[in-house]
């Protein structure tokens, strides 16, 4: 029996180890590529009343997820990176920037959904396109955190 506690008590604890990035990859990606079909499929089944522009929030979220993950932790506090215009704080500036975006995305599909397909005038039948754009960046937004924070930078850890 304490065998079977300890094997529980391992998946529910799961560490990773040497995995733990391409666990971490994986779920980013996998995240990242959903966002992207929720806005590919409402797009395909409602062409009416997809508006081109609504990708505007899904290309935002994705130079958003560019940004906050080129730069590494060891940039941001100066250990290995010196040079530069700014230095390390330059660096803080593109991640806060890159952070920006990707809120900005979330916020700007957020009111496209409520404002455009909740609004008084909108068809029933299209709010699946709001609630669409809205996942898309919502996943791409989580995609780029767990893609940041879920890995270990540390190249002998």
């Amino acid at each position: 029996m304490s065998n079977f506690m300890e094997n529980l008590q391992t998946c529910i604890w799961f560490d990773g180890g040497d995995k733990r990035n391409a666990i971490s990859s994986f779920f980013a990606g996998l995240l990242f590529f959903t966002g992207w079909w929720f806005s590919i499929d409402a797009h395909s089944t409602h062409p009416a009343a997809f508006n081109g522009a609504y990708h505007i929030c899904g290309i935002i979220g994705t130079i958003s997820l560019f940004m906050i993950n080129s730069v590494t932790t060891a940039q941001m506090q100066g250990d290995s990176y010196s040079g530069g215009c700014m230095g390390p704080r330059g660096v803080r500036l593109w991640l806060f920037i890159g952070l920006i975006l990707g809120f900005a995305a979330v916020i700007a599909s957020c009111w496209i959904f409520f404002y455009v397909f909740v609004g008084k005038n909108a068809d029933s039948a299209d709010v699946w396109v709001g609630i669409a754009l809205f996942l898309q960046n919502l996943f791409i937004f989580g995609g780029s955190l767990v893609y940041k924070f879920g890995r270990v930078e540390d190249p002998w850890g």
